[in-house]
């Protein structure tokens, strides 16, 4: 039966783990020194070789042949553990055995001696899916467990594994595997598997995986199937990414704003069927290396691409400026985004596309558009303060400031004696909402604590019934009381001594004598200092 080429070729002992040998070294040595933890967190990328390391530390601490710290690998609990056939290693999949039950079976479980190894070892995979509660039903026995009994969690996502559960572990940080590690192992591989494999190809195919020994495995594999002679062009058609040329032809149209070049090629791409996102992906790569390497010509080694090409990419960052660049990333990163929910995504690529090329003077047409609102919205506010500036001349011109002035103060200083006022001598204003219109325009916040209010007169002295109580705080503001005034003169044309009260809820008949009982409460200052 065909065994897929990332599980027949996993490593089966530390020395054959790559790029880790920060940890692998550490296990050993814990291992031939008989100094090993009850708890391990291994925390990395995908495909970087967590839960490889934790099957090969579970074979080597049980081994009673380990060489260096490795397993055997000839005797019976190597061979079993290799076959799952080991009931003292268990392994659990967190992602589908994730709540508080699932741990406390393990708990229990855990009490049970190992039947036939040193060690009973529990593998927890992708331990960030376990729910709260799991969590706290695991702290315990992770702390305290049995001598026999050790715990190895692996994990892509550490920022969700609680620091209550990271304390009580030994942590490990998985690198991603440099592409040429990749390179060389696939190379290895191929050997082994009679394929032929170009040196190439190997590059590419290291340089997609994006730092996973897996990811590369399984695509090589993939093109295997494609063809036994696997080239570039066959990493290109089996992985359905753009070729090379067709890459850095869309690069070079877009640096020459050439809109049509550039969507040409998109959709000779789309016509072979390329992954419009990958092929994102694959620009925003370009256009990183292009960054870097404006940043510095020399500093090579960070560059992800195939060593002939730096020199095209050399060229093309000695046409651009960094901020250039920089707004051509934000731009990829914008649309990337979109296409994970995009229903089309080539219109999307070349909505894009198009931006690009429009020139560094339009390229940010997409801010002016989701700031529209943003806009419209400052525009209708400046309006309503120029109406409030155009007002506050009419009543207050500068011909006569001191006759409006000095009115409106010994209007606002003459005593009222409420005791003396009978009620019958009040009148509804009954044009009173175009007041409250009038002020609305003014300032439409505080207006809306004058809903539903009413207003009696007598002489020049006018009585306001408010039913929200947040009226008395907002019109002890000078500015409010002034604004008030201003419209009342202007509806009703004359100026006022006005006096309020906010009538409870249960108050509903609104007659002037329930006004008259506490007008005193709010005296309103229309006068202009």
């Amino acid at each position: 039966m065909y065994k897929a080429l990332y599980r027949k070729w996993r490593p089966l002992s530390f020395d054959d783990v790559i790029s880790q040998p920060h940890i692998t070294t550490t296990l050993q040595n814990q291992i031939k020194n008989d100094k090993t933890a009850h708890a391990y967190l291994f925390t990395g990328s995908r495909g970087t070789g967590k839960t490889t390391c934790a099957r090969i530390f579970a074979k080597a601490v049980n081994c009673n042949n380990q060489v260096e710290g490795n397993p055997c690998l000839e005797c019976d609990i190597c061979k079993d553990a290799e076959e799952f056939a080991l009931s003292d290693i268990i392994e659990i999949d967190a992602a589908s055995n994730n709540s508080v039950d699932d741990v406390r079976d393990l708990r229990d479980g855990a009490i049970y001696t190992p039947e036939r190894c040193k060690f009973k070892i529990y593998i927890i995979d992708e331990v960030h899916m376990l729910s709260p509660s799991a969590f706290n039903a695991l702290l315990k026995i992770m702390e305290e467990p049995p001598y026999y009994v050790k715990f190895i969690l692996a994990t892509t996502e550490l920022h969700k594994v609680p620091a209550t559960i990271t304390s009580r572990c030994q942590r490990f940080d998985f690198r991603r595997i440099t592409a040429d590690d990749i390179s060389k192992r696939l190379l290895y591989i191929a050997e082994q598997e009679n394929l032929t494999l170009d040196e190439k190809a190997s590059v590419m195919i290291a340089t997609l995986a994006d730092g996973g020994m897996r990811d590369a495995l399984s695509l090589m594999d993939q093109c295997a199937a494609f063809s036994d002679k696997i080239t570039e062009e066959t990493v290109s058609t089996a992985a359905g990414v753009a070729g090379r040329g067709h890459l850095f032809d869309i690069i070079d149209a877009i640096i020459a704003e050439d809109t049509s070049s550039a969507i040409g090629v998109v959709d000779n791409l789309y016509a072979m069927s390329k992954d419009m996102q990958r092929l994102c992906d694959e620009i925003i790569l370009q256009f990183r290396n292009i960054m870097l390497l404006k940043v510095n010509p020399k500093q090579t080694d960070v560059i992800n691409c195939m060593p002939d090409e730096i020199d095209r990419l050399i060229k093309m960052a000695e046409q651009l400026e960094l901020q250039e660049i920089i707004e051509y990333l934000s731009v990829l990163q914008s649309c990337n985004e979109r296409l994970a929910r995009a229903v089309n995504k080539r219109v999307e690529l070349e909505m894009g596309i198009v931006k690009l090329c429009l020139g560094k003077n339009n390229r940010n047409i997409e801010k002016s558009l989701d700031n529209s609102d943003i806009y419209d919205k400052i525009k209708k506010l400046e309006e309503k303060i120029s109406v409030g500036i155009q007002r506050k001349p009419t009543l207050y011109s500068e011909e006569k400031p001191r006759k409006q002035k000095n009115t409106a103060e010994q209007i606002q200083e003459q005593p009222v004696d409420m005791s003396k006022l009978r009620p019958e001598d009040f009148s509804v204003v009954k044009n009173w909402s175009e007041v409250l219109k009038e002020f609305h325009l003014i300032s439409p916040a505080v207006s809306g604590s004058l809903s539903d209010s009413t207003a009696f007169t007598n002489g020049n002295l006018l009585l306001i019934n408010a039913k929200n109580k947040f009226f008395l705080t907002l019109f002890k503001n000078k500015e409010n009381a002034l604004s008030l005034g201003e419209c009342v003169q202007k509806v009703l044309g004359k100026q006022y001594i006005i006096r309020a009260k906010c009538v409870e809820e249960e108050e509903k008949n609104n007659k002037a004598e329930d006004l008259l009982k506490k007008a005193e409460d709010l005296k309103i200052d229309t006068s202009v200092d």
